[in-house]
């Protein structure tokens, strides 16, 4: 993190360089903000209002209102078919520049980003990375690494919770979305790895606006595996409803070790009430913020393109004070 902090740092100073020495162009020497007149097409990935999307729209929208860019904003309920279709009108429209979701992976993006190319689109990714992609038609990268913040994570769930042997964990993984599945995987993979038993259950895209619609699958699991030490979620989204889950399955707080990623008011209460023990943060409002910054650094200055591992670390028990009064505002 510290290397990403370091280049938005240097980023910051040559532009108040260029600034100073009267080189901007001529809308910032009059007055205006120096993105101004430029138009970006920013995903935010979920429906509008969405746990996660509604921090990451924050981090854009303080963007725009810092540079004066216009930012058009794309909701598409975590469905990567949606998401393909989107950017597909998206580089219809001819903004100067897109920020993606990578959600729909590779194969799928890899045409687009040609067609977007061609036609003198700028583009960024944000959540999900598509290194092919980027490797061929360029743009950079804002989010955590998915695999490293997925294996340490359950790295971490052993080495606090002292889980091994005969022990079983629940882990949601969005297996139908490759590229994205990392993550969680990756989790998967340290717990197995400790010798634990792990059982997986699908994260559909429709159980983040509705995450109770996943309690039947999750009871069933727990059900069929008394054992169960830990179970780990795919986002804020499940991670917030925690307390409504463990009512239902008949769980006391702390009985059942309840993991995830990111953070949220609801997430907060959920640590204060005793049924959230660890999450892994990834800063979503820097995932708005930082592609919305790379693109009109492009556009106006010819930039390269900004990569941010926006990987913070892990909140839990013990320092999730630390973080509550920035993610109950929405910043966190």
């Amino acid at each position: 993190m510290a290397k990403s902090v370091a280049r938005l740092s240097i980023l910051a100073l040559i532009l108040a360089l260029v600034f100073s020495v009267g080189a901007a162009p001529t809308s910032a020497q009059g007055g205006e903000k120096w993105c101004a007149g430029k138009t970006i097409r920013f995903f935010t990935g979920g429906a509008e209002g969405d746990a996660f999307g509604s921090i990451v729209q924050r981090g854009a929208q303080a963007a725009e209102a810092d540079l004066g860019v216009t930012v058009e904003y794309i909701y598409s309920g975590w469905d990567v078919e949606t998401m393909t279709n989107q950017l597909r009108e998206a580089i219809a429209a001819g903004p100067d520049g897109i920020a993606m979701m990578g959600h729909p992976g590779d194969v799928a993006i890899m045409p687009l980003a040609e067609e977007a190319a061609a036609a003198g689109i700028v583009m960024m990714y944000q959540n999900v990375d598509v290194p092919e992609v980027r490797a061929k038609f360029g743009g950079g990268y804002v989010g955590a690494q998915l695999t490293p913040q997925g294996y340490a994570l359950g790295q971490e769930i052993v080495r606090q919770f002292g889980f091994g042997e005969g022990d079983a964990a629940v882990v949601f993984i969005p297996l139908g979305q490759p590229g994205r599945d990392l993550r969680e995987g990756a989790t998967k993979q340290a717990l197995e790895d400790a010798g634990m038993t792990v059982v997986v259950l699908d994260a559909l895209p429709e159980q983040a606006s509705d995450p109770l619609s996943a309690l039947p699958a999750l009871s069933a699991a727990v059900q069929n595996n008394p054992n169960t030490k830990v179970i780990v979620y795919p986002g804020g989204q499940h991670l917030g409803v925690v307390p409504q889950f463990m009512d239902a399955l008949g769980k006391a707080p702390g009985e059942i070790v309840n993991v995830g990623f990111d953070t949220s008011p609801a997430i907060m209460e959920a640590f204060r009430s005793g049924y959230v023990q660890l999450t892994s943060d990834q800063q979503p409002f820097l995932q708005g913020y930082v592609p919305i910054l790379s693109l009109c650094g492009t556009l106006v200055f010819g930039f390269g393109p900004l990569n941010v591992d926006t990987g913070a670390g892990f909140v839990d028990v013990n320092n999730y004070e630390s973080v509550a009064a920035l993610a109950e505002a929405g910043y966190r």
